[in-house]
């Protein structure tokens, strides 16, 4: 068994040590708003935060958040109060197809969070 803190809220899961966290956030926890893609950690669909960092979590094993912080995208804002990135994501009509669209976001949030001003550099 695995205790963690998802969107602020404790949790225990029973699933292997070497299940991705993708999957227990998504099977086990019935958060469908992080997405897989690509399985490899190349596509970003899958970012969530572990303990403020922006990760992948269809390459970490559940056994690695083990007393951390996990933040999806269901986590950042509500219906009634979306964080920044969510709002102008809708401001400027960002989304084309949408299935990334909540792990760019998480590593924009994330961005964002760690350099307030950043550059095209």
């Amino acid at each position: 068994m695995v205790s963690f803190r998802l969107n602020g809220e404790q949790v225990t899961v029973q699933a292997s040590s070497n299940t991705p966290l993708l999957w227990v956030i998504r099977e086990n926890l019935g958060k469908t708003g992080t997405k897989f893609g690509c399985g490899a950690g190349l596509c970003g669909a899958c970012t969530v935060e572990v303990n403020g960092d922006a990760v992948r979590s269809c390459t970490i094993p559940i056994s690695a958040v083990e007393g951390a912080n996990v933040t999806t995208i269901e986590g950042l804002g509500s219906p009634d109060s979306l964080n920044a990135v969510q709002q102008a994501w809708i401001d400027f009509q960002v989304p084309q197809c949408g299935y990334c669209q909540s792990g760019m976001i998480m590593a924009a949030t994330n961005l964002l969070k760690n350099n307030a001003q950043p550059t095209d550099h």
